[in-house]
């Protein structure tokens, strides 16, 4: 009969209300499997001795290291499998059912190393179903909810070294790539009412600048823990080396940049953008509005405004082209663009947000730099649209010069990160020689991530250049899809970029591989 260690946490400080202490107690308590052991990690013992006293734990005296408590509770453990419960910050209360069912997986898989599952979360007393994504090789991210407790193989801890206590933030992303490159990770899924446990948090809703707000240090940790995940597993990029260019297209252009918007029913934006286009320094390019609501789109008529016979049209100033789609489709309002764009480099510009006036000459200074750069990643600033129509800079949100970007690691560390940066642009020839953006035509692409396929790839043939000054205005609104979305988006939206990294990193390994 399989022998399970528990370990969790109990510092006062945190301030639990009694019946969430209560109820974490009566959870492990109350398990219906009995081979069970107890251990706390405590900065607290004599008070902890009171209240845990009906479980007979080992204890754990804390020091300020996550790492180094938990791999002292690991030596004491004497079970096969460690069902260890992250309650640091928030009550979490088991099911009573809960290792009879991380047993049974335990028993069905013998190539297991680590279960995790959906949970419950409780918020201002509502109770709301969480269900986790399922594992596989890409799904890489920092961000990744993995819940807050792990059902470990404790010899697959001890194949790892256990926790590495260099690291001081990252601890459990950390575990969780290393025991995924020698065992398989499972999850084990809930339709309703199957959530092995709860969770008591403060619910916010989803936005996509909070890695922005996370700190410098966590960020940089997390890209070394990533970095020597991926040189583990034969998939990390060394600095310098280019896969080989497949085909070659020949530059066609007459122009110097083509900025190509897609855009679909948001005839109150389109205006704003393609004026930012028209105030740039240099003037030798064109906008290619991609429209893609089908001829009753209203942003079509807003459009036809600057072109000739409008009553925008200015002759002296970039020329403004239009082309109207009946298919909502991203990737293909880009590949269309591209198809037919005069200018030498293309430039990114979403129909809700503004270039900034010298994005377009900073973006040609980069390229005239190197003739080996194949695209070009600059930097923006975060403003907010009001009710009355105007943007005010979001001052709390400083310039995004994603600096996860570097030379020597960028498109590395690109894989760990949720976006590509903005804008971005990339000579024409190379987004034909890289087979254009993706067309929805992924498992689980929705109009989301055709670009950062394309970033991907681009990279692993050309180098990357940077702008550090912001050129660009992404301008939060509340019918932006990047402002506030649901979990149903999020996860749809983290599935497709996901898959993507999952291709990345088996091409990258093959690449690799090759090379031998």
């Amino acid at each position: 009969m399989i022998k399970v260690s528990v370990i969790l946490h109990y510092y006062k400080a945190k301030g639990f209300s009694e019946e969430h202490m209560k109820a974490q107690i009566d959870g492990i308590a109350g398990q219906s499997y009995k081979n069970i052991e107890t251990i706390i990690i405590t900065c607290d013992k004599p008070e902890a001795e009171k209240i845990f006293a009906g479980l007979s734990p080992k204890w754990v005296a804390c020091q300020n290291d996550v790492a180094i408590n938990l791999n002292k509770a690991l030596s004491i453990a004497s079970g096969e499998w460690i069902l260890l419960i992250d309650n640091r910050d928030n009550p979490v209360m088991m099911k009573k059912a809960a290792i009879d069912g991380f047993v049974l997986g335990a028993e069905r898989h013998g190539d297991a190393g680590l279960f995790y599952t959906s949970y419950e979360l409780e918020d201002k007393g509502t109770v709301k179903e969480l269900h986790l994504l399922d594992h596989h090789i890409g799904r890489v991210r920092d961000n990744m909810d993995y819940g807050k407790v792990y059902f470990i193989r404790k010899t697959a801890l001890e194949a790892i070294g256990g926790m590495d206590e260099s690291v001081k933030y990252n601890h459990f992303y950390d575990l969780r790539l290393k025991i995924s490159e020698k065992y398989k990770l499972y999850r084990i899924a809930n339709r309703y009412s199957g959530s092995y446990y709860r969770v008591v948090a403060a619910g916010k809703k989803a936005d996509v600048f909070d890695y922005l707000k996370a700190g410098k240090d966590i960020q940089l940790e997390a890209e070394r823990v990533f970095t020597d995940h991926l040189k583990r597993i034969g998939a990390y990029l060394e600095p310098g080396v280019l896969m080989p260019i497949k085909e070659e297209h020949k530059d066609e252009s007459t122009l110097k940049a083509s900025i190509i918007i897609p855009v679909g029913h948001r005839p109150e934006f389109i205006g704003p953008a393609i004026d930012s286009v028209q105030r740039q320094t240099v003037q030798d390019i064109e906008v290619i509005v991609m429209v893609n609501g089908g001829e009753d789109d209203p942003t079509a008529d807003v459009v036809r405004k600057y072109m000739k016979g409008g009553e925008k049209y200015d002759p002296s100033k970039p020329e403004v082209r239009l082309c109207v789609l009946d298919i909502n489709s991203i990737g293909m309002c880009l590949n269309l663009g591209s198809k037919i764009a005069r200018g030498k480099y293309y430039v990114q510009l979403d129909s809700d947000d503004q270039l900034i006036e010298d994005a377009v000459e900073k973006i040609l200074a980069v390229y005239d730099s190197d003739p080996e750069i194949g695209m070009v990643v600059g930097s923006y600033e975060v403003w907010e649209k009001h009710a009355d129509g105007s943007i005010t800079r979001v001052e709390e949100i400083p310039v995004v010069t994603h600096d996860e970007w570097t030379d020597a690691n960028g498109r590395n560390n690109l894989l760990r990160i949720n976006g590509a940066g903005a804008p971005r642009s990339a000579r024409i020839r190379v987004i034909r020689n890289a087979g254009y953006f993706s067309i929805n035509d992924d498992p689980y692409a929705r109009n989301y991530g055709e670009d950062y396929e394309l970033v991907n790839k681009v990279a692993e043939h050309y180098k990357i250049g940077r702008v550090w000054d912001p050129i660009y205005k992404v301008i939060r609104h509340s019918g932006g899809t990047d402002h506030s979305i649901d979990q149903h988006t999020i996860d749809r939206n983290d599935n497709a970029k996901d898959w993507v990294r999952m291709e990345t990193i088996l091409r990258r390994q093959a690449f690799n591989k090759s090379k031998k």
